[in-house]
């Protein structure tokens, strides 16, 4: 890995650990193993490097979701197995608890990539639903967009739930009781 590399990947993980304000530019240093010249080299701040630190965990956020939900299946069995999937649940969302840093959430350049994320999360599910609903599989009275919405709101709030409880049962009980909630709109 290359110094720019191990610049965004010890950002990334302070990120997820700390928090914006907790993450100093010295601890990135540190972590990844590089001078002050090196960071500034390579980045004009902690801000520009905080946010290809974002971009590449929404980046990669976005591809291991895209990929499970596009599987081949029925939309309720991919969304279910994108829902599913191992997580470090007791850590949280890498880009859910950026939503809790007011330092992140304060700055636009900060904030967009966020903010992105989410969108482009609920649109993408969105569209499995509306597969759904156009392959018979889903009820017509399901809005697409809103079940989308509750699907990620459920997802965020499952790990505010297990961290609350240092359990990973809250966050699976979350999953599963969305899973049934979506499992009563089958059409078959």
């Amino acid at each position: 890995m290359n110094t720019r590399d191990r610049l965004i990947e010890s950002t990334r993980t302070l990120l997820w650990e700390r928090g914006y304000v907790g993450t100093s530019p010295k601890s990135i240093q540190q972590l990844a193993g590089v001078g002050q010249g090196s960071m500034y080299h390579h980045f004009s701040g902690k801000e520009e490097l905080a946010r290809a630190a974002i971009d590449r965990t929404a980046e990669e956020i976005g591809a291991a979701a895209d990929a499970q939900l596009s599987v081949p299946g029925g939309a309720v069995e991919r969304i279910a197995a994108y829902l599913r999937r191992e997580r470090d649940v007791l850590k949280g969302c890498p880009i859910g608890r950026l939503t809790q840093d007011p330092d992140v959430m304060a700055a636009p350049v900060l904030r967009e990539p966020v903010e992105e994320t989410f969108t482009w999360l609920r649109t993408r599910l969105a569209s499995v639903v509306t597969e759904g609903v156009d392959a018979g599989e889903l009820s017509p009275a399901i809005d697409p967009a809103a079940t989308a919405s509750a699907i990620v709101a459920t997802l965020q709030g499952g790990y505010v739930l297990a961290r609350a409880a240092d359990d990973a049962r809250p966050f699976e009980q979350a999953i599963e009781g969305i899973l049934a909630l979506l499992g009563a709109y089958s059409a078959r």
